[in-house]
């Protein structure tokens, strides 16, 4: 395939993209002197406000202000106290006890307590209803209050990996319904929401950590992807985290495009329950023919970085670059794979993508194309955040799509758990009896080396067995006037508003 002219038909495709616009940005641009910045976001947050129960990134990156647990990640990846002012581990990894920082505020006055926080973590663990709500937490034997300072999570087996698990958000056992009245301990507390326009927050002047320093954010709904570039320059919003690289080089001075990753696994996911993804072969030949190295050069100039499995590199130890190379792009290869399984002469399918993230039209666009080359002809199906929420995450009713896939904690099973058979969180049907034992063995190992060991066979078992076509960790842009600085990014799908300041003049 020649790059010049796929470039052609991809712009071509672009142009000519239905793509689903849901309406522009709208609204007052940010100034300094009202202390306030307005924040582009591509989806409403409307899968929940209560953070236990909230699924989308996008959702819980902005949640990611309002709430905290007993500890909460920084920017280098290191887990820091938060709630909690300092925590033991027993030496058989199976406890965990946390002293209580003195003097901290719900936004609504109140002060967290022990019970509160025994209330927030049994919440998450609770079986009545089928799965808890924390996947990991189904290992909790008991939480309990030693004192009023203290709390102590006993788990039924060792887990030396447990503490990113607590940075689950602690709220008041007295709020009845979190999810239209959010209270946490965060920088910052919930001001209101309008369903498709926005949702406003406002700096949180009881906070007990190091204080924001803008007084005012508006998370603005932006689901039109091809306006992303006219709201930035018009002034209706003055950042927007994840610009791709045609965005960024059409804005003007007034714009720092910063360049981080986005700490996600983008893939073509496959549902392995439908036909003809039901057949490994044809998961293969697919893997056989797609080129991520292609699809980086025309979506994202080269950027980002190649994976072979569910893993990105921000975690390090975890991350296989060998797998990588399992695929090298054959055709012949793919082909021979098809005629085995029964599709000599190629088959066709649909790619569900969401409409409001352009990088992952623009990749399914490629896929298109290179899928061609082995006779497979795949059609794009543009559909709301919320239809592909329902109909690929919930309902599984699809055959394959583009998305990326983001960790909620710091831990391998926050990227792995889901490909478990019976996981709840499985969307695309994987089922594979070595994977399960393989998982296993890695929740039960209290030896660190043990333990990632396990974990990378369930990457390589991903890999060999084409759960998905592994595509790449996005670069991540973002676009922020220049009146604002202070930017972080993170080795997690979370945006810290907090640390931005304004840039004075």
């Amino acid at each position: 395939m020649k790059t010049k002219a796929v470039k052609r038909i991809l712009l071509t495709l672009v142009c000519g993209a239905l793509t689903i616009a849901l309406g522009a940005c709208s609204g007052d641009k940010a100034g300094e002197s009202s202390s306030q910045i307005t924040i582009g976001i591509p989806q409403d947050i409307e899968d929940s406000l209560d953070p236990h129960k909230a699924v989308a990134a996008g959702t819980k990156e902005v949640l990611f202000n309002l709430y905290e647990g007993l500890v909460k990640p920084d920017s280098s990846g290191e887990l820091q106290p938060a709630i909690a002012s300092d925590y033991s581990i027993s030496e058989d990894a199976t406890t965990y006890t946390f002293t209580l920082r003195d003097g901290v505020k719900f936004h609504d006055g109140s002060t967290v307590t022990a019970e509160d926080v025994k209330y927030s973590i049994d919440r998450c663990a609770d079986t009545t209803n089928g799965e808890p709500l924390v996947a990991a937490y189904s290992n909790i034997k008991s939480v309990n209050i030693v004192d009023e300072k203290t709390v102590e999570v006993v788990l039924n087996s060792p887990d030396s990996d447990f503490l990113a698990n607590l940075t689950t958000a602690i709220i008041p056992a007295s709020n009845e319904n979190p999810d239209t009245n959010p209270i946490g301990t965060g920088p910052y507390k919930y001001v209101s929401r309008s369903p498709q326009e926005n949702f406003v927050v406002e700096k949180f002047d009881e906070y007990w950590g190091t204080p924001a320093n803008i007084e005012n954010v508006i998370f603005r709904v932006c689901a039109n992807a091809d306006s992303i570039v006219m709201d930035l320059q018009g002034g209706s919003i003055d950042m927007f985290a994840r610009v791709t690289t045609t965005q960024a080089s059409q804005l003007g001075d007034q714009f720092n495009v910063l360049e981080g990753t986005m700490n996600l696994v983008q893939a073509l996911y496959l549902n392995n329950a439908v036909e003809p993804f039901n057949d490994e072969r044809v998961r293969q030949a697919l893997c056989y023919a797609v080129d991520p190295q292609g699809i980086m050069d025309l979506i994202s100039d080269g950027k980002g970085t190649e994976i072979g499995s569910s893993m990105f590199p921000a975690f390090e130890k975890y991350y296989m670059p060998e797998l990588n190379d399992m695929y090298n792009q054959d055709f012949n290869k793919a082909k021979e794979l098809l005629a085995e399984a029964g599709y000599p002469d190629g088959f066709s399918f649909t790619i569900m993508v969401p409409s409001n993230y352009q990088q992952h039209i623009d990749t399914a666009q490629v896929l298109v194309e290179q899928l061609k080359n082995i006779g497979v002809t795949a059609e794009i199906e543009l559909v709301e955040w919320e239809t592909w929420v329902s109909e690929a995450y919930t309902n599984r009713n699809f055959e394959a799509t583009v998305v990326g896939v983001d960790a909620s904690s710091l831990t391998a099973s926050a990227l792995l758990s889901r490909f478990v058979s019976d996981a709840p969180n499985n969307f695309i049907n994987f089922n594979n009896a070595d994977y399960d034992a393989a998982y296993a063995r890695a929740e039960a190992a209290v030896d660190d080396a043990e333990k990632t060991e396990a974990f990378k066979e369930c990457e390589r078992l991903l890999a060999e067995h084409a759960a998905n076509v592994y595509i790449q960790d996005l670069p991540c842009l973002v676009a922020l006037n220049k009146k604002y600085a202070g930017y972080e990014f993170y080795p997690l799908y979370v945006q810290d508003i907090s640390k931005l300041y304004i840039v004075e003049e």
